[in-house]
């Protein structure tokens, strides 16, 4: 019978007219309550970030809005002219850091709230003891989207509500596991509200009504929960600026942790490397990855033995080398080692020592281009390396040790894996004392 049917679910979501501009210190609980008296426990009221900022007083006298912006910026993710996407002050990644010109009066910007999830709070208290309703309240502001053309409202502030909606450990209706479905529940209301309300017409605030399952007194985490942390962020940066960034992060690394190395990683890092310039259109690089711990194993024995024949002959004594030697403990402890090989193939024989031996140099070049690319790679992928250049000391025992041609010349190696530790802070360099101008 129809009347034993469940009503299929429903929300409304509307935006109250006659909402006054906001001023300094203005009650925005108060406002709202006056806008739309019939709130009800359940309901969710979406408020739009600029009046949140008035009311708090982030209005800044800015003649120039780039000032603004950069003191608001925490960290450059992307810039393509003008346009800057950046890491605020808030934690969020946004255009021009969220500082608007707009709806705010000539020669002055709005800033974000300091603390939406506080704003957000304040408001579902003040709605309480206005109105004693239990509400919901999400501050929103308009984001861009990478892959996507178009802007959209997203919750940056959040109270009284579940913001994300964990469905993991469940099931479709196919009876599938559900493994990594995370609903972001406010960002999908901060957008329904957007909807409906409207900068020019005076409505800032809208109101959803028939998802009281979202509203929770007890839920503890705000929008904040929202943004991801850069362990998990998979682009994090923009183009020019991951370049930058990685040439940054890429120092020397000593101590590893037990975590295995993933294969493919490091295998990028070789595609990387071998765009490198080199001469005569060749390609001399050549990648040994060591991915069993045997081979590391053999080549470094092979390697320690015959530097510790070359310390006994240069007189050191047993001390000394025994020193020496546990110094070169960065690759036995690595868990994962790439020795690079030098190819001249192509190269051109002039039969004059000097200009054979500038040709051999040019390649070196190539070499060193190609490794630098590698590590940078390497960085960028979050694992960490050390260039060691003992293999080029006993060329002949590493080629005999992993069956290399007798062509190809050992560059080094490179260790490589999960830093056990954060790298201690790289001391500023000023490029303009390696610069020499004619």
């Amino acid at each position: 019978m129809s009347g034993d049917r469940a009503e299929p679910p429903a929300f409304q979501v509307w935006a109250p007219a006659g909402f006054p501009e906001v001023q300094r210190g203005d009650d925005l609980a108060k406002l709202i309550a006056a806008a739309e008296p019939a709130l009800a426990d359940g309901d969710v009221v979406v408020v739009t970030s600029k009046i949140v900022s008035k009311a708090e007083g982030r209005i800044l006298r800015a003649a120039d809005r780039e000032a603004a912006i950069d003191a608001e910026t925490v960290r450059v993710v992307a810039r393509r002219g003008a346009l800057r996407i950046v890491e605020n002050r808030q934690g969020l990644v946004m255009a021009a850091a969220g500082v608007d010109a707009s709806n705010t009066p000539a020669g002055t910007v709005l800033l974000l709230p300091e603390d939406p999830d506080a704003s957000a709070r304040a408001i579902r208290d003040g709605l309480r003891d206005v109105l004693g309703v239990e509400v919901g309240v999400i501050v929103s502001d308009t984001f861009g989207r990478p892959w996507r053309a178009g802007l959209t409202d997203v919750a940056i502030g959040a109270a009284g509500l579940r913001v994300l909606d964990d469905l993991r450990g469940g099931t479709d209706a196919y009876g599938n596991p559900l493994s990594a479905t995370v609903v972001a529940t406010a960002d999908e209301l901060a957008a329904a509200g957007d909807l409906v309300k409207g900068k020019a017409e005076g409505r800032p605030v809208a109101v959803v009504r028939g998802l009281s399952q979202v509203v929770d007194a007890d839920a503890g985490a705000g929008a904040r929960a929202l943004v991801r942390g850069a362990a998990d962020d998979m682009f994090r940066l923009g183009t020019s600026e991951a370049v930058r960034e990685a040439v940054t992060l890429r120092r020397t690394v000593r101590a590893f942790t037990e975590d295995p190395v993933d294969p493919g990683a490091v295998r990028r890092a070789v595609a990387a490397a071998v765009t490198a310039p080199a001469p005569h259109h060749t390609t001399p690089w050549r990648f040994v990855l060591l991915e069993s711990a045997g081979s590391r194993q053999r080549l470094l024995d092979a390697m320690r033995d015959a530097w510790i024949a070359d310390l006994r002959r240069d007189g050191r004594s047993e001390e000394s080398i025994a020193k020496r030697v546990r110094r070169g403990d960065v690759l036995r402890n690595a868990p994962y080692l790439a020795v690079p090989c030098l190819v001249m193939d192509g190269s051109h024989h002039y039969g004059d020592e000097r200009r054979d031996a500038a040709e051999r140099e040019m390649f070196v070049v190539a070499m060193g281009a190609g490794v630098q690319n590698f590590l940078v790679a390497l960085a960028g992928e979050r694992l960490g390396s050390a260039w060691v250049s003992s293999t080029m000391f006993c060329r002949d025992v590493v080629r005999e040790a992993l069956g290399l041609p007798p062509g190809w010349d050992p560059m080094g190696a490179v260790a490589i894996g999960h830093p056990a530790e954060a790298p201690r802070p790289r001391g500023d360099r000023d490029a303009g004392a390696f610069v020499e101008v004619r």
